[in-house]
């Protein structure tokens, strides 16, 4: 098949761009390179610098006629959607809509969008969370995930789209940005590894932190190729189905990278949920996938990635 992945020049996009290679298929991805690195692009992708809510992304879908689209271009950080409703609303809302036409319009027979199981819903009671709970979500970027999942639904019922939702848990691995607002893991080895302080956003009545569902980046690409290759529809949680505190995250990639650091506390930030712990089983028993790389693997992975980099961007010329 073919298959146009959105934002497949960035973290997740890039490694599910090279599972799709993987099993076989001819992989297009579009991308503006804001968010994403070139470098990640795989070799044998054809790359498209487009923005997904500018009238010209519909010139590549028309030209490329792909079989599946994989949605993963998106505004991603729930701190830059506090700040910004808008911005996350053109990009998350607005560039989904732009996507969604050009797929009707041009006979595209597979759609998987990226959700958020990580946010869209909210500090519910039911834990671990599955997808039966209605959706409370609490920032702007959870807002607007469950309404292009309304929209979603929408193409499926009006246009005949054939479409699965992916609700990732808090996605972690090689090629996450060590710099940005989003991405825990990534942000506390690259400081760890700089020889700086993590700061660990909590609570008042949390000091340990807030409760998050991780899950490694390998897991969510096996869970893409499983969405792509099956007729199920509907809203389905990828995470990790265990909840780790901050504070215990921090200390996992402490030991992972050898140092000896003591974090910095700070407030929780706009959008912050105090608890996330997902429910999987659904995934289990319609896809056939479930969560295979532990967390203290997927740190260690994650620590060895970042260390290479790191000596090679050192070693002499």
């Amino acid at each position: 098949m073919k298959i146009l992945v959105t934002g497949g020049a960035g973290f997740i996009g890039s490694h599910v761009a090279d599972g799709y290679l993987g099993a076989g298929h001819d992989v297009v991805i579009a991308d503006n390179l804001l968010s994403g690195n070139i470098d990640n692009v795989p070799a044998d992708a054809r790359l498209h610098l487009v923005d997904i809510a500018a009238p010209e992304f519909d010139l590549v879908v028309a030209t490329e006629r792909p079989d599946v689209v994989s949605h993963h271009a998106a505004q991603m950080s729930v701190t830059v959607s506090a700040r910004d409703p808008g911005l996350d609303a053109r990009i998350n809302c607005g560039g989904l809509l732009n996507v969604l036409q050009s797929c009707v319009r041009h006979g595209v027979g597979r759609f998987v969008m990226i959700s958020s199981g990580g946010a869209i819903y909210g500090d519910v009671p039911q834990r671990p969370t599955s997808e039966d709970v209605a959706p409370q979500p609490l920032s702007p970027y959870a807002i607007h995930k469950l309404t292009g999942e309304r929209y979603l639904e929408f193409y499926r019922q009006e246009f005949g789209l054939s479409s699965i939702t992916l609700r990732y848990g808090n996605v972690y691995g090689p090629r996450q940005d060590q710099h940005g607002e989003a991405g825990v893991v990534a942000i506390f080895v690259g400081k760890l590894l700089r020889g700086e302080s993590p700061t660990i956003f909590a609570y008042p009545d949390q000091p340990a932190g807030m409760s998050r569902d991780y899950v490694y980046v390998a897991d969510a690409v096996r869970a893409n190729l499983r969405a792509t290759e099956s007729d199920a529809t509907g809203a389905f949680n990828i995470a990790g189905g265990t909840p780790v505190r901050t504070g215990d995250l921090f200390r996992a990639v402490q030991a992972a990278c050898g140092t000896n650091v003591t974090p910095a506390a700070g407030p929780a930030r706009p959008g912050d949920l105090k608890e996330n712990w997902l429910d999987v089983s659904r995934a289990e028993h319609l896809l056939g996938w479930r969560p295979e790389v532990s967390l203290p693997d997927g740190i260690a992975r994650t620590v060895a990635h970042f260390r290479e980099r790191q000596s090679a961007a050192t070693a002499p010329a």
